[in-house]
């Protein structure tokens, strides 16, 4: 193969194969270019003008794996050394991987961005799983052999005894370092997740014009083979009160509507499975929306700003929006409570639309990870039905959908169809190519096969499976809010409730004026309550964070004192008082 390097001092020819390290090319680049040229400045790009990538992080791939063929032009920028370097005699001697060892370290490790805390508290542990001392074993009693030394967090034989679909994201992690990132790899550093993108390169300038006009290889979207997602990005989803779910359902038992809402809540660690995370949900928050008995329908951009607002009080309690939630029951006529069970594994669990719109939440809400190639990846958003189950109890089920599912999502490949179980993949438009599409099954004779995915496909291979519950005990939950009702849920008018004084004097007015403070704490620990005072705009910005920190539970007696002794929460007695004459 021969394959071009273009540079501010010409074009340059490097012999190669497929399968020799992109270092030795610029190892065999370095002695054409001029003597002034630092190494350790090298970036590579597809396309001239652009600074591209640092040349550093591709030393150990292959020619092959970059994507290179036989012809194509690498374009390359670097820098000049500092005159000393410069003006040595020989400026080549060194090899091409000494010289790019002197680059700054943050080039050859993880990004620097900011994760959650729960990810720095997991990237942490080994996550080791321990094992019994065997019958075959021979050692005494401190010694350890093969037969029960501690299992690596994705041991795939311990997932399958303890009925585990997915490994944890954070096992899936480690388990991609532990091939990506060897101990024995030297200084260069690969990272060892990134986000797919399907999407066509529209500012691609390899000798043709871009897109619709031309394309090549560089820039089209390659076939894609859709298989199930080996892991997840978060393991289980713990309703800290079941009364929360109870009063969210109860909208649909007053109208026999549908209802949709938003989760807020915080991501901890699940010790059930290895190096396991859970999506902690504290309240429910329904936006506003129109019901119908078989659906609903939404303003979208109305409810991402009332939502962003709401976010923006959450993160000020220490929460954070972490799914969304709708209900599609249908009461089965017997008079006992019972509900149809409509999902299942001989019909659908969720259906394409609702795919689509569990992707499109994810992409809005994406996971920040150091260790990707783009900073994201994949979300911890999570996507939650209340519906009946085959016994004919209400339930609820709880899903994400795949890495994969949101780039064809972010593509615009995919559409609903008539069958809900089975997702459209779109035409290829001026705005969009599409590429063969694949999806691997097991046929009739037990072997895997690949089929083709067009013109539909079954959306399970989208889908990823989550736990959930409750905590075990009252003991064990530590809920943000005591109080999930009494007082109104916003944007409720359907079931004739209201958020207004008079709902507001006769949830809070007693306890208030009662002068316990236990009493007056548990009333003020409610979600919608902190939303709607917030609101009328009495309490001022810090009067109103004060009240936050008071509805706290723990060490919430210092500031209920501050509170209760403050202008803002003294006129909101008063107006209460007034109301109540």
């Amino acid at each position: 193969m021969l394959i071009r390097f273009r540079s501010k001092d010409g074009m340059h020819r490097v012999s190669c194969e497929k399968t020799d390290a992109f270092g030795s090319l610029l190892e065999k680049l370095l002695p054409q270019l001029s003597p002034a040229a630092d190494p350790s400045t090298f970036s590579v790009s597809h396309n001239p003008g652009e600074v591209g990538e640092p040349a550093v992080v591709l030393m150990e791939r292959s020619v092959g794996d970059l994507g290179l063929n036989h012809g194509d032009i690498v374009y390359i920028t670097f820098q000049a050394k500092s005159e000393g370097a410069a003006g040595d005699e020989t400026p080549h001697s060194s090899s091409m991987q000494a010289s790019i060892n002197i680059t700054p370290t943050n080039v050859n490790g993880p990004l620097d961005v900011k994760e959650l805390a729960i990810d720095e508290e997991l990237e942490k542990e080994e996550g080791l799983i321990p094992r019994e001392r065997s019958h075959l074993c021979k050692h005494g009693d401190k010694g350890m052999c093969e037969y029960c030394s501690p299992l690596p967090p994705w041991d795939k034989e311990y997932h399958e005894e303890n009925k585990f679909k997915h490994i944890s994201y954070h096992s899936y992690l480690k388990k991609l370092n532990e091939t990506t990132n060897k101990k024995s790899s030297g200084s260069s550093y690969i990272a060892p997740l990134s986000q797919p993108d399907f999407k066509i390169d529209k500012g691609c300038r390899n000798g043709h014009e871009p897109w619709p006009r031309g394309i090549c290889s560089k820039c089209q979207p390659s076939a894609i083979t859709l298989q199930l997602q080996e892991f997840r990005m978060v393991d289980h989803v713990e309703f800290q009160k079941s009364e929360l779910i109870n009063e969210f359902i109860e909208s649909w038992r007053f109208t026999g509507m549908q209802r949709f809402g938003y989760l807020f809540g915080s991501y901890k660690r699940y010790d059930a499975t290895p190096l396991g995370m859970k999506a902690v949900v504290e309240a429910i928050y329904e936006p506003p929306q129109h019901d119908e008995q078989d659906g609903l329908t939404m303003d979208v951009v109305q409810v991402k700003e009332e939502i962003q607002h709401v976010l923006s009080l959450a993160n000020r309690m220490g929460l954070t929006c972490i799914g969304l939630i709708f209900t599609d029951l249908s009461d089965a006529g017997n008079g006992d409570g019972s509900v149809f069970a409509k999902r299942h594994k001989d019909s659908f669990f969720l259906s394409s639309l609702e795919i689509i719109m569990a992707a499109k939440h994810q992409l809005e809400h994406p996971n920040v990870c150091k260790y990707s190639e783009q900073g994201v990846f994949s979300s911890k958003f999570v996507t939650c039905v209340v519906s009946g189950n085959l016994e004919g109890e209400i339930d609820i089920t709880s899903y994400q959908v795949s890495k994969e599912a949101e780039a064809l999502v972010d593509a615009g490949m995919i559409s609903g169809s008539t069958h809900p179980s089975m997702a459209y993949i779109n035409d290829t438009t001026t705005e969009r190519y599409v590429p063969e599409i694949f999806y691997m099954k097991v046929n009739e004779y037990g072997t895997t096969v690949k089929e083709n995915a067009k013109p539909a496909f079954p959306v399970d291979y989208l889908l990823v499976s989550l736990t959930h519950g409750f905590p075990k005990t009252d003991t064990q939950s530590n809920a943000r809010f005591i109080q999930t009702k009494g007082f109104p849920w916003a944007n409720r008018q359907s079931m004739g409730q209201s958020q207004d004084y008079t709902e507001l004097k006769r949830y809070l007015y007693n306890a208030s004026v009662g002068g316990d403070f236990n009493v007056l704490h548990d009333q003020i620990s409610n979600f919608h309550l902190l939303l709607y005072i917030h609101t009328l705009q009495i309490l001022s910005e810090e009067e109103w964070d004060l009240l936050v920190k008071a509805s706290g539970n723990t060490d919430f007696e210092e500031p209920l004192l501050q509170l209760t002794t403050t202008p803002g929460w003294q006129t909101l007695i008063m107006i209460l008082q007034e109301s109540a004459a």
